[in-house]
């Protein structure tokens, strides 16, 4: 099953795959920035991108999934504001203004295509923008909460410096945290954290 095929069937299910309410560090770390342009790369079902929409952000979104932005949208009407979603490959799309923030909430990637990828999105970050991070730990391996159980696809501490390496005033940390977000991520998961700025 080739990704968006994986996608679209967990998308496709009534319930929110990973609720409806934001990320809590996302939404924690935003209450800190100014609004203004926001980029959520792989963001499902629009739970971060609505979220920030709803704070005064002009949000950009993109995913593969046409099942998740059409609940992305849902979720969007429901709360009354307006995101921009973009179906297709993140390599690929870019975003029409530049960008104050760029959120990466769990964006795993195969290895192969790890820093091309994520160095193809940053580029897109203004001078003195702020991206944020929370992704998977290599020691959330075997744990139940959810996420990639291939090792190749899971962070540590030194992957995410080297991959935020040109960046300036970097914080990385791993936490050991309890998820409750909708069906598939729930339980202690072990994460790494970031804040840097261009």
């Amino acid at each position: 099953m080739n990704p968006s095929d994986f996608w679209n069937d967990r998308y496709r299910e009534e319930s929110y795959a990973y609720g409806t309410r934001p990320n809590e560090f996302i939404a924690h770390s935003l209450q800190a920035l100014a609004p203004g342009n926001i980029y959520f790369p792989a963001e499902g079902e629009g739970r971060n991108a609505v979220y920030a929409a709803t704070k005064g952000w002009k949000v950009w979104a993109a995913d593969q999934s046409e099942e998740g932005k059409k609940k992305a949208e849902t979720l969007a009407r429901n709360h009354n504001v307006e995101i921009n979603y973009h179906v297709g490959n993140a390599m690929t799309y870019a975003c029409p203004e530049p960008l104050d923030v760029i959120g990466f909430c769990y964006f795993h990637t195969p290895e192969s295509i790890l820093a091309p990828m994520y160095t193809k999105i940053l580029d897109q970050l203004k001078p003195g923008g702020t991206v944020l991070f929370e992704g998977f730990s290599e020691k959330n391996l075997g744990l139940s909460s959810g996420g990639p159980q291939d090792v190749s696809m899971l962070f540590t501490e030194i992957k995410i410096k080297s991959l935020f390496s040109s960046f300036q005033n970097i914080r990385v940390w791993e936490q050991y945290i309890e998820l409750n977000e909708g069906l598939y991520h729930r339980g202690t998961a072990c994460v790494i954290r970031a804040i840097a700025e261009k």
